[in-house]
């Protein structure tokens, strides 16, 4: 019910402010009729009604034209001090209303003004023409209070209303901002994991590919270097593995629940006592027999005394690891733990893990190393990886050089390769390629500039400048 009324402004503006004008003019009549203790009214009462009832219907407009709604009452109000009438609270009362309304949609400086006039005429009016016998305090205090209360009052519901205003527009700013906020991080990390996920799979299946074609050729003339190379693309699947495994596993926000064992698997694991097939006698010896082909039963006897069955179901057979000294078996590339970020440190085995594929890559170092953000050092990494990796896949060389290069503020890393590329892949290494275009936004996000090209004499070079400090990303300012 309070709900219901406190829509029915918006829902029934006019039937409210006809309602309104109703009660205000039903207020005149008492107001009419005031008069000074001991006093009779020396005045008719109808022209008091009649002005004030002008006024009450002047307020059916107040919503639309609050300025001519407050003209049209302020004059009545004068019209009725200037007849001698006693100015209380029921006969200013549409005064009143009206500047309410018009404090509400109006600024302050109109609403100030329209009281001021209101107050100036009120009080003149009473001073020159109104009773003699009344008080001059209620003379001048008495329109000042009523028509200043309504007024204040408006002001203040105004404001409110604008503030409340401005409080939903910033939360729906707000809102739009940090959808977009989120979309955009989204996007961002989609994409970082896009790059690292190309840079893993090209620069490992590459060089899986070329030591297989390696082994096919070297296997009928040159078994053991077949083998050796077999050894090595283990060894590279294996990297590619873990690395696969460390980026995939950012995916992985949340931990899979724990499925919940069942009262068969309960009992299975903790059997209670006389349930597990066990029997003990006690005895002075102990005597093991095994037998794998029975379920692994294993029978104690110590001298007719102590005998032990254990006999556990087909399904809770034990498998022993064959070896002399009880060696386990080795954990699979799934069971080992991610590989570390890769970074600067990394760059060796980088390089020698292109030796496999006939490449052979030289390290340079110009100036004194600096410690660089775990960013820059990775990205450094990557970029060097996708560019070995272009001059593996496109280039018909067998050296590359990577240099790095320390300034007070930057680290300049070049990868150079001094033979021209094939004719047919010759379009590749300037193209447009995922692995080009990673490039370019890993050295954004850091701060840094890259820059890829032909050389004049010959070859192809990749010259990437990253930034020794961390870069911050300017965030946009806020609206």
């Amino acid at each position: 019910m309070i709900d219901n009324l406190q829509r029915l402004p918006s829902a029934r503006p006019h039937a409210v402010d006809a309602g309104l004008a109703a009660a205000l003019f039903a207020c005149s009549l008492p107001g009419s009729l005031v008069t000074l203790p001991g006093h009779d009214p020396g005045i008719p009462w109808w022209p008091g009604v009649l002005l004030t009832g002008v006024a009450c219907a002047a307020l059916l407009w107040r919503r639309c034209r609050p300025r001519t709604t407050t003209a049209v009452t302020i004059v009545c109000a004068t019209a009725v001090a200037a007849l001698g009438y006693i100015l209380t609270v029921l006969l200013l009362g549409p005064l009143m209303v009206a500047l309410h309304s018009l404090a509400v949609r109006t600024d302050r400086r109109t609403a100030n003004t329209f009281a001021g006039t209101g107050i100036a005429l009120l009080v003149g009016a009473s001073l020159l023409v109104g009773p003699g016998n009344e008080p001059l305090v209620l003379k001048l205090l008495g329109p000042t209070a009523w028509l200043l209360l309504p007024t204040s009052l408006g002001t203040v519901t105004r404001l409110r209303g604008a503030y409340l205003e401005a409080v939903q527009a910033r939360a729906e700013h707000a809102e739009r901002t940090r959808e977009e906020e989120a979309r955009r991080r989204v996007t961002e990390e989609r994409m970082r994991i896009a790059r690292d996920l190309h840079d893993v799979v090209a620069h490992h299946l590459v060089l899986a590919n070329l030591q297989a074609g390696a082994v096919a050729r070297m296997l009928p003339a040159r078994p053991d270097e077949a083998e050796r190379i077999v050894r090595d693309l283990s060894g590279t699947t294996s990297s590619a593995l873990r690395e696969l495994k460390s980026t995939v596993g950012l995916l992985r926000h949340q931990v899979d629940p724990p499925i919940p064992s069942t009262d068969a698997e309960d009992r299975a694991a903790h059997p209670a006592d006389g349930q597990d097939g066990t029997t003990h006698s006690p005895g002075a010896g102990d005597r093991t027999t095994h037998s794998p082909d029975a379920g692994d039963r294993t029978t104690h006897s110590p001298d007719a005394g102590d005998r032990t069955t254990h006999s556990p179901g087909a399904g809770d057979r034990t498998t022993q690891p064959s070896g002399a000294g009880g060696r386990t078996a080795a954990p699979s590339d799934a069971d080992k733990p991610p590989a570390p970020t890769p970074g600067l440190a990394q760059l060796p085995d980088l390089a020698s893990s292109f030796q496999h594929a006939g490449l052979a890559v030289s390290l340079a170092t110009d100036g004194d190393p600096r410690p660089l953000s775990a960013g820059a050092a990775l990205t450094a990494y990557r970029i060097v990886q996708e560019a070995l990796t272009n001059v593996t896949k496109h280039a018909v060389t067998g050296s590359a050089e990577v240099r790095l290069a320390y300034t007070h503020d930057r680290l300049v890393v070049t990868v150079v390769n001094a033979d021209a590329v094939r004719r047919s892949d010759s379009s590749s290494p300037g193209g447009g390629g995922y692995g080009l275009m990673g490039m370019r936004e890993r050295a954004h996000s850091v701060g840094g500039r890259i820059r890829m090209g032909h050389r004049p004499q010959g070859g192809f070079e990749v010259v990437a400048e990253l930034p020794v400090q961390p870069y911050r990303l300017e965030e946009p300012a806020a609206t």
